[in-house]
């Protein structure tokens, strides 16, 4: 990523930069700052992201696609256009119904979304 001292960071679209969190779930960090970072996520029909937390609040928002999200106990049929957010340390997951498209962003900065070059 490019110097956090200049007043601002500018990403171009590309279809490359991917990885594989979990099965059929592709992750990918567009941009970040000092308190917030963004990530794109390639959600593959039938896949499941496990029962998780984690300390960062996280805001989301689907692009393509369909996911059955579960935030603590409740659970939602997210279709393009629904957003949410996820306080810190509240359990989620997510069962994706059709391949999806969600971008993401956390705050605080999720360090391990960044390469060893960006730290």
């Amino acid at each position: 990523m490019s110097d956090q001292k200049t007043a601002g960071v500018y990403l171009k679209h590309s279809l490359t930069g991917y990885h594989e969190a979990v099965k059929g779930i592709e992750q990918k960090t567009l941009v970040y700052g000092k308190k917030t970072l963004m990530a794109e996520f390639l959600l593959k029909k039938g896949s499941v992201l496990p029962r998780h937390s984690h300390p960062h609040e996280q805001a989301g928002y689907l692009i393509k696609g369909r996911i059955r999200l579960s935030i603590g106990d409740e659970e939602y049929d997210c279709e393009p256009g629904d957003s949410w957010c996820i306080p810190g340390n509240v359990e989620h997951a997510a069962h994706i119904l059709e391949d999806s498209v969600a971008v993401e962003v956390f705050s605080p900065v999720r360090q391990e979304y960044l390469s060893p070059k960006d730290e």
